[in-house]
């Protein structure tokens, strides 16, 4: 009988317990890592740039005054006792794969700030720049030589911080729309130049920085640039770099499946990458800053294409046998206000929003933490963007609390504050 990795995770923590104390989770972790059984695991980021409004998605309520309750309605789900709005019924039919993450909290109600605090785990400070996921997951689990191993579609948003340039993602420039080709900035090859002249210009390249080689030592900068020529040599000559990028080489049922939108499309990548052996790939779903319009905004249009494409790529992932291999995190950087205003939108509110999180070993159909009755904060402590943080990294196998030398002077952890959620994983 075939044995799961979740399965084997369960069972090494047991061993580890049956043993005593002297062996720490984050001991566990870092075994396996080294021993390669991690060796498979990928992440993606979906990220709902501008704040959802938590109560119109993931943690409605509807016996609340009109004025907060908004004008969704919510639905019942595959998962007992779990609801969510209307507009998401692909999600509602298979909640029993993933959980619904209520009651986060923190003070941040500004984009930029907001943003780069739920991307990094660590709340944001002048004297250091934290990296993103991403590259947190290129440092630990770079990809094969060919492959990069961070792809950030469209823009990166956020940066390696302290780890160096060296570990910054892939971004391709755009987004792959429908009916259009799709070139990747600085790796898809022009109409006049072939991969014979291009591996010709490598060439020339390389004989030139051996004959400057003795006039500059490599520093931090300059390891990243080196680091980026060569890999972008090593993906426009693969094969299977270049075909990974390929949506051509997609059905129009496949791609119906996702849609033909820009958000469908840049789902239906990021499963091509994580397929090809890209490690992390982060995705954008933006337009939910709606200070106005809201229940438009996002019945029309923000809520259908995210149930229709983040429910296809769970299906695709899971017939290939990819779930329990794949890290998915869904957030944006803070919820909306409880109270809907005079536009019929809802305006930055940072005290509380919703998230979601699935495949890798998190337990699926249920609803961790939660919020007052009308969604204005936590019922009880909630959690923190160091919390998700800390979850979202040791779900993908990387110990949240390792520590790396930095420029400071002084080793940094991971993930300082944060904790993983007690029942997620």
């Amino acid at each position: 009988m075939e044995i799961s990795r979740r399965e084997l995770f369960r069972r090494s923590a047991l061993q580890v317990g049956a043993l005593g104390s002297t062996c720490t989770l984050s001991q566990l972790l870092r075994a396996e890592a080294n021993s390669g059984q991690h060796s498979d695991r990928s992440a993606v980021f979906v990220f709902l740039g501008g704040g959802p409004a938590h109560q119109d998605t993931f943690d409605l309520k509807p016996e609340a005054p009109a004025e907060y309750r908004g004008q969704f309605r919510p639905i019942r789900t595959s998962a007992a006792g779990v609801e969510i709005c209307e507009h998401l019924p692909k999600l509602a039919r298979r909640a029993d794969q993933y959980a619904v993450i209520r009651g986060i909290t923190h003070s941040l109600a500004d984009h930029g700030l907001g943003t780069r605090y739920v991307m990094t785990g660590n709340l944001p400070t002048p004297v250091i720049s934290y990296p993103m996921y991403g590259c947190v997951v290129s440092r630990e689990l770079p990809a094969a030589a060919d492959l990069p191993s961070f792809v950030s579609i469209d823009r990166p948003v956020e940066g390696p911080g302290y780890l160096g340039p060296e570990f910054g993602p892939l971004s391709t420039g755009e987004k792959p729309r429908f009916g259009q080709p799709f070139r990747v900035r600085g790796i898809t090859l022009d109409d006049t130049l072939t991969l014979g002249k291009y591996r010709s210009r490598f060439q020339l390249r390389n004989d030139l920085d051996t004959a400057f080689d003795q006039y500059e030592q490599l520093d931090e900068s300059v390891r990243g640039l080196d680091r980026f020529s060569e890999q972008a040599y090593q993906i426009i000559s693969s094969t299977r770099s270049r075909e990974a990028f390929d949506l051509t080489l997609e059905s129009g049922q496949e791609v119906d499946r996702f849609g033909r939108h820009d958000f469908g499309q840049s789902m239906l990548l990021a499963t091509r990458l994580i397929e090809a052996g890209v490690r992390f790939v982060t995705v954008l779903l933006e337009g939910w800053d709606t200070h106005q319009d809201n229940f438009n905004t996002l019945g029309r249009q923000l809520l259908p294409d995210l149930d229709q494409s983040l429910s296809a790529m769970m299906d695709r992932l899971q017939e290939a046998g990819r779930m329990e291999s794949t890290a998915i995190l869904v957030t944006g950087e803070f919820g909306r206000t409880p109270k809907v205003n005079g536009n019929a939108g809802r305006d930055h509110w940072s005290r509380a929003m919703s998230s979601l999180m699935l495949g890798g070993s998190v337990r699926g159909g249920q609803v961790l933490g939660a919020t007052d009755a009308r969604a204005e904060g936590p019922a009880g402590s909630g959690y923190t963007p160091d919390d998700l943080a800390a979850s979202f990294l040791q779900n993908i196998g990387i110990d949240p609390k390792t520590e790396y030398q930095a420029s400071v002077g002084r080793p940094i952890t991971l993930i300082r504050n944060g904790e993983s959620i007690a029942g997620l994983l």
